[in-house]
Parts: C-alpha cells; sequence; structure tokens
C-alpha cells in the first residue's frame, strides 16, 4: 500500500520555519549599518562626527571595535543567504512565500539607507557631478574639479577632473539632488538613496514575474538577485546608480516578454538614459517581439522591418526626449572612455595582461600600461564580436532570446576593460529568469563573498596582498561549498540550528545540493 501523500505545508507554517535565517540577515544588515560609521568612506572634511562626540570610532581601538561590528554583519548576511538559499533551491515545504521575502528584503534594506557609504566614494562623485551641471558647467565636458567643495573633497580624487559617464536621466536626477542638499554631503547622499530607491521596489515587483513567466521560482529569483548580500550593500549602502537602472531594466523586460512591446520598449530605454549598459538589451526585443507574433501566424518580411524600426524609433525618442530636456547632448559618450583608468584582474583582458607581465618577468621587463592597451584592445574586439553572435544566435523564441541577454551582460562584465561588484547586477538581474543548476548557484555565492572582501569598505581593496587574497578565496570556497554541502566543516555539534537540518522534522540535505522538486530548467544558453 502507498504512503498517504502529506498535505502541503500552509503558508504561515513555510514563513515561520525561514524566520530564523530571516532575522539573523537583519541583524547582519543593521550591524554593517553601525560599522559603517568607523570603517567606511564618510565624507571629508566633516564635522558631523566631531560635533556628535563620535570621532573616535574611526581611529584606534574604536575604529577595530567597529570594524568588528561591520565584519560580523557582512558574515550574518552571507550566513543566511546561504541557508535561505539552500531552503529555495530545493523547493521544499518551508519555502518562504514570496510576499514574506519582499517583506524581510525591505528589513534587511533599511538600516543600509542609513549608512556611511562604504566599499565606494562613488555617491560623492554623484554629487559632484550634479553639483557641477548646476552651477552651469557640462558634466560631459567639465570634471567636477571645476566647481570645487565639499562634494569635491569628499570624492575619490581620481574621478575630480574626469566627466560623467552616465545618461541624461541620471545627471537630471542629481541635478535636482544637489539643488536641493547644497552642498550638505551628509543630506545629498541620503537624498541619493531616496531617488534611486524606486528601483529596488521596480525590482521587487518585476523579478517574481520574470522568474514566474519562464517557469523558474519566484523566491530563487529574489535570492539571487536582492538577498545577495555583494548586491544589497554595495547597491543600497554604496550607494549606486544600478540600483535604479536594475529595476527599471528588469520591469522594461517583463513588460516585453508579456506582450507589452511598446511600453516594454518605452521603458528599457528609459533604463538606457539612465546608464548606457543597459541598452545590450534593446536588440533582443526584436526576437521576443517577432517570437509572440510567429506565436499567432508566421512572420513575413513586414513583421521584422515593423518591430525593428518601432523598437528603434521607440528608444530614440525616449532618449532623445530625455537628452533635450537635460540639455546636455551626446557628451556621455567621452566619459564611457574613463573607465579605463581602473585597473583590477576582474576582467579577461586585465588578467591576461598581469600574467603577459607576469610571465616574461624572469626575461624582459614590460610596463603593465602598454600591455593593458593591447589586452583590452583586442577584448573591445572579441566582446563585439561575442555580442553579435550571441544576438543572431539567441533568435529562436522569446526565453532564448531573455537567455541571450544574460550571456551579452555576462559577456560584458568578462571583457570590458574593468569590472565593479556593483555592475554584476546587470547580469544577475536577468539571470532570475531561469532555474540554475546547483554549481552556477554556488559559483554566484563564492564570487559575491569574494568581491565582498577583497573590496574593503574604506575604498581599499586587497588584490595584490597574498595573505589578505588567499584568505578570501579560502572564505569564497567555503561560502560556495556550504550552498551545495551544508555544514562542510562538521560544526553541528556546536549548534544544532545553526549547522543542522534546513528542513523542520526533515533530514539533512544531500550532499550533492541537487534534489531539487521542480524540473531543472536549462541555464541561460544551455
Amino acid at each position: 500500500m502507498d504512503a498517504p501523500t502529506p498535505a502541503p505545508t500552509p503558508a504561515g507554517v513555510r514563513d515561520r520555519t525561514a524566520r530564523g535565517d530571516l532575522i539573523v540577515g537583519a541583524i547582519g544588515s543593521a550591524l554593517v549599518c553601525v560599522g559603517s560609521f568607523g570603517v567606511g568612506d564618510p565624507p571629508r572634511n566633516s564635522t558631523t562626527l566631531t560635533d556628535l562626540g563620535l570621532s573616535w570610532i574611526t581611529y584606534g581601538h574604536g575604529k577595530n571595535l567597529f570594524g568588528t561590528f561591520f565584519w560580523l554583519g557582512v558574515f550574518l548576511m552571507v550566513f543566511a543567504w546561504v541557508r535561505l538559499g539552500r531552503r529555495v533551491a530545493t523547493g521544499a515545504a518551508n519555502v518562504p512565500s514570496i510576499r514574506t521575502l519582499q517583506r524581510w528584503l525591505l528589513v534587511w534594506a533599511a538600516p543600509l539607507l542609513v549608512a556611511v557609504p562604504v566599499y565606494s566614494r562613488d555617491v560623492y562623485a554623484y554629487l559632484a557631478q550634479g553639483a557641477v551641471f548646476g552651477a552651469g558647467f557640462d558634466p560631459y565636458a567639465d570634471g567636477p574639479a571645476h566647481h570645487p567643495g565639499p562634494l569635491v573633497d569628499s570624492m575619490a580624487t581620481v574621478w575630480a577632473t574626469t566627466t560623467a559617464p552616465y545618461g541624461p536621466f541620471t545627471m537630471g536626477l542629481l541635478r535636482v539632488v544637489t539643488e536641493v542638499t547644497g552642498d550638505n554631503v551628509v543630506a545629498g547622499v541620503l537624498a541619493v538613496r531616496l531617488v534611486l530607491l524606486p528601483g529596488l521596489f521596480l525590482s521587487l515587483w518585476a523579478i517574481p514575474r520574470l522568474a514566474r513567466h519562464f517557469g523558474a521560482s519566484p523566491q530563487a529569483g529574489l535570492w539571487l538577485a536582492l538577498f545577495n548580500p555583494m548586491v544589497l550593500i554595495h547597491l543600497v549602502a554604496g550607494p549606486h546608480v544600478e540600483l535604479l537602472m536594475a529595476g527599471v531594466l528588469t520591469t522594461g523586460v517583463v513588460l516585453v516578454v508579456t506582450g507589452r512591446h511598446v511600453t516594454g520598449t518605452a521603458v528599457l530605454a528609459l533604463a538606457v538614459s539612465i546608464k548606457i549598459t543597459a541598452g545590450i538589451a534593446l536588440p533582443f526585443v526584436l526576437w521576443i517581439w517577432l517570437s509572440h507574433i510567429r506565436s499567432r501566424r508566421p512572420v513575413t518580411a513586414r513583421d521584422i522591418v515593423g518591430a525593428f524600426a518601432a523598437i528603434v524609433a521607440i528608444s530614440v525618442a525616449v532618449f532623445g526626449v530625455w537628452t533635450l530636456l537635460v540639455g546636455l547632448g551626446f557628451g556621455w559618450l567621452t566619459g564611457l572612455g574613463w573607465a579605463d583608468v581602473i585597473i583590477n584582474w576582474f576582467t579577461v583582458p586585465t588578467f591576461v595582461a598581469h600574467l603577459v607581465t607576469l610571465v616574461a618577468a624572469p626575461f624582459v621587463a614590460l610596463n603593465l600600461q602598454p600591455v593593458l592597451e593591447i589586452t583590452r584592445a583586442i577584448g573591445s574586439a572579441v566582446l563585439a564580436v561575442t555580442l553579435v553572435a550571441l544576438w543572431w544566435r539567441h533568435r529562436h523564441d522569446e526565453k532564448d532570446a531573455v537567455a541571450g541577454m544574460a550571456w551579452a551582460m555576462l559577456a560584458v562584465l568578462l571583457l570590458e576593460p574593468s569590472t565593479l561588484p556593483w555592475y554584476y547586477t546587470w547580469a544577475l538581474a536577468i539571470a532570475v529568469a531561469f532555474t540554475l543548476p546547483p554549481w552556477a548557484r554556488a559559483t554566484v555565492v563564492g564570487v559575491s563573498t569574494f568581491m565582498l572582501i577583497v573590496f574593503q569598505p574604506d575604498d581599499a581593496i586587497v588584490f595584490y596582498k597574498p595573505f589578505e587574497l588567499t584568505l578570501a578565496f579560502l572564505l569564497a570556497g567555503l561560502a560556495a561549498w556550504s550552498l551545495l554541502r551544508p555544514d562542510p566543516l562538521r560544526l553541528r555539534r556546536f549548534g544544532r540550528w545553526a549547522w543542522g537540518s534546513d528542513r523542520t522534522g526533515s533530514p539533512e540535505m544531500p550532499a550533492t545540493g541537487t534534489d531539487e522538486v521542480r524540473k531543472p530548467e536549462p541555464a541561460p544558453g544551455g
């Protein structure tokens, strides 16, 4: 006689079983916020902490204490994220509901809204670029140094003379912010976070819909792209314009795949006017549009020409309107080249340049810069060919086209001159449409954890420090392994909740981590 089928677990019970993980992550976020006041990137020449009698937390034992708070918070967020990832990957009965995850994501994000900027001083550059625009200069031709003041003092000096690489919508937004907040750096940072925050709400709306449309888990999508501590800390506490761009980008993709082609294309064009990288998605809209026509009748040459013309016309119109409103023209193109200033070995061209100089060292002394110029030129050529090839290869249906978007975003990350942690949101925001295999999810965990360590909260980097780099690799590997195998170090005896089962009343997950309830969807392009 067959065993009776267990009754479905009520949503309330499912939510309660995961609440411990979500609470731990929220505590971690609060600790990151507290710690940021000691080890983050506060405004330079600001007397705020001194006026509050808190200057002692930025040096000596005070800084060490708050540094401990910060890194403990990062650990707790990664720890909770990994445990939550094991739940959503298995499709087990105790996976929280979508609504519960959306609410808890806001709880995780809330403390970061008032944190001192961490991992980057880009927010001060945003403000300085907005201020130089408001002062009558052209931020696409004149660097922030043309309008000296507290905002320029607080930004990274390497960008003080460079021009803005952001689209017209972003520049108009930043000008409005600085006209309201003036030279008040603290108020400016908080205002930037508030105007970027709609991107988070758009992502919370769009990601579950994009995942569900293609048969993937909405909970897994939220876990991958938003609960990810690297994404959340960088985009919210950073903050970075990718927070807004990713939300608008994902919303546009959702509208397109659900048949609202004109509106979706307009929203994607808005994303391009925020940051030009979103433009990678637009060519793939053609294949999605034609796929929807093909589902009703055969596609004709007139359909192809009409869809292509509509996409171009809508994109040009939306981008053109914002360009005219802001009145800066197309000078943002010149700002894109400043990315070459950043040197890290996270992209293939820069890694190859480092490798060439290292291998050649016993025989000839090669300066890194001229080698970089060659490898990056080759990388740019390979990237151009790769993007065209991906666009043509992924033309068969809407799912194939969205997979092409994800691969194209990843290709840019790997082959452009330089990459920074928050850039990974470009690919993750699209990858939520697919049920990724265990190794891919573990790779995301490993890379995200690694990025949280090698980039330091005070904007320092440890790329070239052997001990710190080795430690980062080991901890990232442990985090990735923990996603696939609970308690890889056999620490269960020290804490039954922390290292035990992820399932109420169920045995520990198998070591493979592949016990998925739903039939896995192929990875992008797979």
